[in-house]
């Protein structure tokens, strides 16, 4: 079947072919929430605090309050489409119906590279703290990350009621490590002392000051906008909740209740730890702008170091949670867009008992994992260590931004193209809420340019868009499937086009 307009063409697969890519059913609205929460969470325990260096203190605050308010517009906006569009293409699903193939695959294409490219950051800082605990020299670090993705990618595989059962179990135990280092961090917080002991250096760089009191804003509103990039990593994954739409019980009902429970979850966390950690004896923000084990630190300015790997096997349980959740996200985002044709097909065959899409996270996994090495073994360890922290979140950032403009666009154009479409959620926030995360997207995207390690990562970005674009100009385009997705957008097209 030929879709001229749009440069593609369909082949009708039978019914075999979907019995090979069968998924089952199990997450509630809790499941759904662990599994946002806790993909989001190890943003807790490392990552964010590198904004203190760009911001400070008052800096990363408004750094995070802008963020939070774009991914709020783009919760509410996922979670009015996911119930309306109940695939588990998710954005390349929204996308797909709202701008055709081309925006399908494009934007599936952006959250590709941030579901592939993301359990490699968060394995990495898993290893930082692996390393750190049982004192292992850091040329160890690839044998610690070919262990934790085979372990993890085994949960995934082996069972959905499995991995959403570790899912939630997992993502309380991490909550419940936060709450606990709040309670801790309360009574020994010494804000003005330790939050606010960046000052700005000569040549304009941060600066420690001895006796702290200084400015909450030591680099201005530039270095607000400068934070931006670094606070993502507060609720960065979050908008992965509509990959388990197949896999959810009723994500009519269920999918919109727990994105929003997810997302006012991960508001409270963020502040209280942005507000906490750096408050600390000891620690400091200047301190957090560098620091690979932010959580970790805290807990020793509290404990002490007596403590220290009970200390930190605790905090490494939100780092866990994440790589386990994003593992879990990544094998769906491959299955739906090889489901439909866009990648391999091959890439969309689930376990025959299990009923999980175990090639699609073992090619997820693969990929992944070959650019960590790659770059560990042509940089060696110190600086591959470094640039694998560093460059790979930026090129996950970059993806994930791209994707977020593209869903509201989507949002926005479904609005206006499918105004009668069953909505069981409406957002409250509608088209403005839309296109302020638009509007918040680009200039972090902007912001993130500034950073010399954002120009490395993104002409690896860009090859990677230009081998998936040229294998689907010259091969996946003549052999789309017609799956769930691909299916609804043609129906409602048709609808549209008759009104």
């Amino acid at each position: 079947m030929e879709s001229s307009s749009s440069g593609v063409s369909y082949k009708k697969a039978d019914a075999s072919y979907f019995e090979k890519r069968g998924l089952s059913r199990y997450a509630g609205v809790w499941s759904l929430w662990a599994l946002g929460v806790g993909a989001v969470i190890s943003g807790h325990f490392s990552g964010w605090n590198f904004g203190f260096a760009t911001g400070g203190w008052g800096g990363m605050l408004v750094a995070g309050t802008i963020i939070a308010i774009m991914y709020l517009g783009l919760t509410f906006s996922i979670a009015e489409m996911s119930p309306a569009l109940p695939h588990t293409g998710a954005a390349y699903s929204f996308a797909r119906t709202a701008m055709g193939p081309w925006g399908g695959f494009i934007t599936g294409l952006c959250e590709n590279v941030e579901y592939v490219l993301t359990p490699a950051v968060v394995v990495t800082f898993i290893t930082a703290y692996v390393n750190s605990i049982l004192g292992l020299d850091a040329a160890y670090s690839p044998l610690i990350w070919i262990v934790f993705y085979a372990i993890f990618l085994g949960l995934n595989v082996f069972g959905l009621e499995l991995s959403f059962k570790v899912t939630l179990v997992i993502t309380v135990i991490s909550l419940a490590v936060l709450v606990f280092f709040w309670i801790s961090a309360i009574p020994n917080m010494n804000f003005s002392r330790w939050a606010l002991n960046i000052g700005v250096g000569p040549d304009g760089a941060a600066i420690e000051l001895p006796e702290g009191n200084g400015s909450w804003f030591p680099f201005g509103f530039s270095g607000v906008l400068a934070t931006l990039p670094f606070a993502v990593w507060l609720f960065l994954a979050i908008e992965q909740l509509p990959l388990a739409a197949e896999e959810s019980v009723d994500p009519k009902r269920d999918m919109p209740k727990g994105i929003i429970l997810g997302m006012l979850t991960l508001m409270l966390s963020a502040f209280m730890i942005v507000l906490l950690n750096p408050s600390l004896p000891g620690v400091g923000a200047f301190h957090l702008g560098s620091a690979l084990e932010p959580l970790l630190d805290g807990f020793k300015a509290v404990y002490g170091d007596s403590g220290v790997v009970v200390l930190g096997l605790v905090a490494l349980t939100g780092l866990i949670a994440s790589f386990h959740t994003i593992l879990y996200a990544q094998g769906r985002q491959i299955y739906s867009l090889s489901r439909a044709g866009y990648f391999p097909t091959v890439l969309s065959v689930t376990h025959p008992t299990f009923k999980t899409p175990y090639v699609a996270m073992g090619a997820g996994a693969a990929v992944g994992l070959a650019v960590m090495l790659v770059i560990w073994f042509s940089l060696g360890a110190e600086q591959g260590g470094s640039i694998i922290g560093s460059v790979l979140l930026n090129m996950a950032v970059f993806g994930a931004m791209f994707s977020y403009i593209m869903q509201a666009i989507s949002f926005i154009i479904l609005r206006k193209k499918l105004p009668n479409i069953e909505r069981p959620f409406r957002s409250p926030l509608g088209i403005p809420g839309a296109v302020l995360t638009i509007i918040i997207a680009v200039v972090t995207l902007f912001y993130q340019i500034q950073d010399p390690n954002f120009t490395k990562g993104v002409l690896w970005v860009v090859l990677w868009f230009a081998l998936a674009i040229a294998y689907f100009a010259i091969v996946g385009r003549h052999r789309l499937i017609l799956s769930p997705e691909e299916e609804f957008a043609m129906e409602h097209k048709q609808a549209a086009s008759l009104a």
